[in-house]
């Protein structure tokens, strides 16, 4: 990865200097943090509001490939991946933290790439870097990053919040990721067998971008302010439409119907489906790492939103005795079933 450029080991500058050396250009912007990197803790002031915090670990050969994923989107999708679920309380995102274990592969370039995505991410959502910590690792790379955010406490939204008759709502595309990750890793045998033969990423930029370069909805939970409307319930869509609805249901102790047609598919999404003899729908249902919102509003709020092409209602809540289906677009029924990520399958 590095072999043939200029390495220099990370023993050289030892962890705190590697940490000073990494967060050097790493700016407070938020008044919300008073003191960030260089003491023995940071220091936050919440100005009465809710704190918000959540953790992701990201582990080499379970998350991510290093054979087609680059170091720098490495560092910008990690961070996405933990800003996605203060968005998905209704948050504004604010801080994070960043630690890595270390294999004796990485030089100091390579740690170099994942943290100019890191900084990327923190200028484009106004995050400031606020710690961390460095530690060298026998299982290849390992990513592990805490978010916090704020929000005022009439304002947090929780799964369980969904009432009978509400809209259930997503915005973006769906399944686009997963068929992102589906070509890459076709073109990733085809380069094994032939090391001569380039990866032919033509025409799929969009879907490929989708599973690199992930972007957290920022710019959804403005939209819902602006327009002043509190979804009732929300989680964000890491694990495929499927499993997050069933999530929104168990919590809000209700069931939800949502319709095939209605589920937003991009083009580039749709075609590459067929073109891997994929279901589509299948894909959104249960791909995964599209990071949309998935939300449910009160009826009274549809007609603020009817016209935002970003956002997209694709069913309603029902009772709990209905359970979680989806109606086909041959209005066949189907019971709703949990097949996407699960962390903890071999």
């Amino acid at each position: 990865m590095f072999e043939n450029k200029e390495r220099t080991d990370i023993n050289e500058l030892g962890e705190f200097g590697l940490i000073k050396h990494l967060t050097t250009n790493f700016k407070i912007k938020n008044d919300y943090s008073v003191k960030g990197v260089g003491d023995d803790a940071a220091v936050l002031d919440s100005k009465g509001k809710q704190t918000l915090i959540s953790t992701d670990l990201l582990l080499e050969g379970i998350h991510f490939d290093l054979a087609y994923v680059p170091l720098m989107h490495l560092g910008y999708k990690a961070v996405q991946v933990n800003l996605s679920d203060i968005y998905a309380m209704n948050g504004k995102a604010s801080q994070i933290t960043v630690s890595l274990g270390l294999s004796s592969k990485f030089p100091l370039e390579a740690v170099e790439e994942i943290y100019k995505g890191v900084e990327l991410a923190c200028n484009k959502y106004n995050i400031d870097l606020i710690g961390g910590d460095t530690s060298s690792s026998k299982q290849g790379l390992v990513i592990s990053i805490t978010s916090i955010g704020y929000a005022d406490a009439d304002k947090v939204v929780y799964r369980s919040g969904a009432q009978e008759h509400d809209l259930l709502c997503v915005s973006g595309d769906l399944g686009g990721a997963y068929l992102g990750l589906q070509i890459l890793e076709r073109e990733k045998l085809i380069y094994l067998e032939n090391p001569q033969i380039q990866p032919d990423l033509e025409g799929k930029d969009y879907i490929i971008e989708r599973q690199l370069k992930p972007e957290a909805r920022m710019d959804i939970i403005a939209l819902l302010d602006e327009m002043n409307i509190k979804p009732t319930s929300m989680i964000d869509v890491s694990d495929g439409l499927a499993s997050e609805i069933l999530h929104l249901a168990e919590q809000s102790d209700k069931g939800m119907t949502i319709y095939e047609e209605k589920i937003p598919l991009d083009p580039m999404t749709y075609e590459t489906a067929r073109e891997l003899g994929l279901d589509p729908t299948v894909c959104a249902l249960s791909g995964g790492e599209d990071y949309e919102l998935l939300f449910t509003i009160s009826q009274d709020d549809y007609k603020k939103l009817k016209h935002d092409v970003d956002i997209t209602v694709i069913g309603h809540v029902t009772d709990k005795n209905s359970g979680c289906k989806m109606v086909s677009k041959s209005e066949k029924v189907h019971e709703l079933k949990a097949q996407g990520w699960n962390a903890f399958n071999k």
